[in-house]
């Protein structure tokens, strides 16, 4: 049996970011092949970065990306390392004939990846199944492909499929099994959600054994936009044991080396609907070369996975979009705190700027606690009255009781978004999930920001990840980030005396569970009173959640970490009557 050397780059592209990646393909393409890999791969629209959404109906920029793409191949042969084959992820087109099955007429490409060796692409798989759930769109702007891809290299067949291909039943793995391929190796560009990888192992591991073969699963990594990559790259064998991962969060190339059956192609056509691709005999070093211990990184827990999700999604939104600052409101609370110690993990302190605004409602361990978690995190605090600007307006206007509420919470936000115009900070939003999902906050006002840390994140979630991260940092010896207080007192807006949240919404951890159930489950009013919960209370909270849409589609994005996000996960209608 061949012992097949593949060199795994989990990497973070930038989207359209080609000069940075191109030369990070290149490189790492170089260095595999100076490691003796065999073969090199990258993941699901490596080049371009993903999701490219209707980037992809454009002409110009899918022949930028050819372009690039040819580059990559010239690039790595004039360095010495063209022997091995290099695959890579990136939109196929723009293509000038339309098919049916394109799914809409401005599809001009296919989610493909190409297969470059010698200075030149030698073949193109092209993505079967196209995602139109949840985050994805790809049926509206991909076309679907329609053969497999066996690339015939060093002995071994290796079987290509992209992401979506192994989630369905049939299509190209059902082809592939047939060829009886050496192995599977599939390109992902694959969310962060809670608890996916329980999803993912077992998926992975049923279709090697479909094949009857090693699989590859290779992830991104990154955050973009909305959706944050988790990498976690891992290899199995033919029976599902697991041979290597990658770590979660971290760009890696992961190399290993796997024992695999001996090709069954002789680099021919083997029949209908299969392409064979002949990639020559690996790499030179093959008889010298020492084998590789594989690596098997450990798995984080859960509450780790969603701090380093939040923190890489904030991260690459700050780097990517070229801001230098984040900016926001320390108000004492849990969730100005996790937002703040989230940016300070994700940026470091001295790019965190926080600014404490209290009203005459504000308590003194508001102030203290604001004061308390700007010391531990070690970033800049200053603090900007809200009394003398509310005073003026509210007297003019002749407002009180909510209209008053709401004015200081806008005269916060005007602060906020005055001193990220004057100093070029980005606004982050505190908001979690849960005050979103019932519209407990201020349009214009708390809500202002360019970018929203837990959007996705439940309240009792919020309480959860601080105790965690005070607990992490226990653990290293370092001082907790986030103050006890802050996390022990009852939740407030502090707009009115002796305010409280629970004044009018239900205790949290009750208000989570309907909530999950009515936006993640999705299930009605009479299956959710059916679990104990009161009808009543019931009914207010799902008024609260529908009539609460509009505020949703003005918000600030954040990183998807559950199921069903707000956004592109939940499309529903602003104007909706219930009867």
């Amino acid at each position: 049996m061949p012992i097949l050397r593949l060199a795994l780059a989990q990497t973070n592209p930038r989207l359209g970011d080609f000069s940075r990646n191109v030369l990070q393909i290149v490189n790492t393409a170089v260095e595999a092949f100076g490691q003796g890999a065999d073969l090199v791969a990258f993941g699901e629209m490596s080049l371009t970065g993903y999701p490219i959404e209707d980037l992809a109906t454009r002409p110009d920029f899918l022949r930028e990306t050819r372009t690039h793409l040819e580059d990559i191949a010239t690039q790595i042969a004039a360095s010495g390392a063209g022997s091995i084959p290099v695959i890579v992820g990136f939109p196929h087109g723009p293509l000038d004939d339309h098919h049916a099955n394109s799914g809409s007429p401005s599809a001009i490409a296919y989610n493909s990846a190409a297969v470059l060796q010698d200075g030149r692409i030698i073949g193109i798989y092209n993505k079967h199944h196209l995602p139109n759930y949840s985050v994805f769109d790809e049926y509206r702007i991909f076309r679907a492909g329609s053969d497999a891809l066996v690339l015939h290299v060093a002995g071994a067949d290796v079987a290509l499929a992209i992401c979506e291909d192994i989630w369905r039943e049939g299509g190209p793995v059902a082809t592939i099994a047939e060829v009886k391929p050496s192995l599977l190796l599939i390109l992902n560009g694959s969310p962060f959600e809670r608890e996916k990888d329980e999803v993912r192992l077992p998926l992975v591991q049923r279709r090697a054994e479909q094949v009857n073969a090693p699989a590859v699963y290779l992830n991104l990594v990154g955050g973009q936009d909305d959706l944050v990559f988790d990498g976690g790259s891992f290899v199995t064998n033919a029976s599902g044991k697991v041979l290597a991962r990658a770590h979660q969060f971290v760009e890696q190339t992961l190399l290993v080396d796997i024992d695999v059956k001996d090709s069954t192609t002789n680099g021919s056509q083997v029949g209908p609907g299969v392409v064979v691709v002949e990639a020559g005999a690996g790499n030179p070093q093959r008889s010298t070369r020492a084998k590789v211990s594989p690596e098997i990184a450990p798995q984080l827990d859960i509450n780790e996975q969603i701090w380093d999700a939040l923190v890489l999604g904030m991260r690459d939104y700050v780097e990517k979009n070229g801001f230098r600052s984040v900016i926001l409101g320390l108000s004492g609370g849990i969730d100005s705190a996790v937002c703040a110690a989230l940016a300070v993990d994700a940026i470091g302190p001295d790019r965190v700027f926080g600014v404490s605004m209290p009203s005459n409602y504000s308590s003194d361990h508001s102030r203290s606690d604001a004061d308390d978690l700007a010391e531990r995190l070690g970033i800049d605090i200053r603090t900007e009255a809200i009394a003398p600007l509310v005073d003026p307006v509210e007297t003019q206007l002749h407002l009180d009781g909510v209209a008053a509420e709401n004015l200081q919470a806008r005269i916060r936000g005007i602060i906020l978004m005055g001193l990220s115009n004057a100093e070029g900070h980005l606004v982050l939003t505190t908001g979690n999930k849960t005050e979103i999902a019932v519209g407990y906050s201020t349009i214009y006002g708390d809500s202002v920001g360019g970018f929203a840390p837990i959007r996705d994140v439940p309240k009792t979630l919020v309480w959860e990840l601080a105790k965690w991260r005070n607990e992490h940092a226990r653990t290293k010896g370092l001082t907790p980030p986030i103050p006890e207080n802050s996390i022990t007192k009852p939740p407030s807006a502090e707009l009115r005396p002796g305010q409280v949240d629970q004044d009018t919404l239900p205790e949290y951890d009750v208000l989570d569970a309907i909530l999950d159930a009515y936006i993640t489950e999705r299930v009605g009013r009479d299956v959710i009173i059916s679990r104990g919960f009161g009808a009543e209370m019931v009914d207010r909270v799902i008024s609260l959640v529908d009539r609460a849409e509009w505020k949703r589609r003005q918000g600030a994005i954040g990183p998807k970490i559950s199921e069903m996000a707000f956004g592109r996960d939940r499309r529903l209608p602003v104007t909706f009557t219930r009867n």
